[in-house]
């Protein structure tokens, strides 16, 4: 087997809490970047974008999301609260993949939002090929409108995930994955 090949097979998700410092910065953060850039995207557009989420950045968006669901919810509890404050400063770096897709005259925006998610799954695999773990999620404030103004993405923006990146504080554990025999088909002729 390659190397790509044993890199693909060896990616696991790392639980975001076991995330740990430190977190890819400068060359090492510019060429996973750049990786996750280089996918499918069919015209030329770009529609994606990458925002950093990290240091005290992190921890005023966390306060931030803390006041708005205070707000919106006066008994809201310390600990639902504390989880606000913690969402973006749980892993050292939280990378958020943004889809800028937008109606365009020859490319379909289904396909554009496709090569977003091809950019997230890039990052997440750009990550595990320097020695970092990731973990991709969403989460509720990736839908709502106002969190998602308070982590500066427009309301024409949808997120394609948040990817939470550090240094895998415990061996990955293995999960169970699909049985082939489930998911794969083979095509037949029309009328066969």
């Amino acid at each position: 087997m390659s190397d790509a090949a044993t890199l693909l097979a060896t990616r696991r998700s790392i639980p975001i809490p076991m995330l740990r410092e430190p977190a890819p910065q400068g060359p090492i953060l510019d060429a996973i970047l750049t990786v996750a850039a280089r996918v499918p995207d069919h015209g030329k557009l770009a529609p994606w974008r990458f925002v950093l989420y990290r240091g005290a950045a992190a921890a005023a968006i966390g306060e931030a999301l803390a006041a708005l669901v205070a707000a919106r919810d006066p008994a809201a509890s310390e600990t639902r609260l504390r989880v606000e404050r913690e969402r973006f400063t749980r892993a050292p770096l939280v990378v958020g993949v943004v889809s800028t897709a937008a109606e365009h005259v020859k490319i379909p925006v289904w396909e554009q939002v496709l090569s977003a998610g091809a950019a997230t799954m890039n990052l997440v695999n750009a990550a595990h090929a320097h020695g970092f773990a990731a973990n991709w999620v969403t989460e509720w404030v990736a839908y709502d409108e106002e969190a998602k103004a308070i982590l500066g993405i427009s309301p024409q923006e949808k997120v394609a995930g948040f990817v939470h990146i550090g240094t895998p504080g415990e061996p990955p554990s293995e999960r169970p994955r699909p049985d082939l025999s489930r998911i794969v088909t083979e095509a037949t002729a029309p009328g066969a």
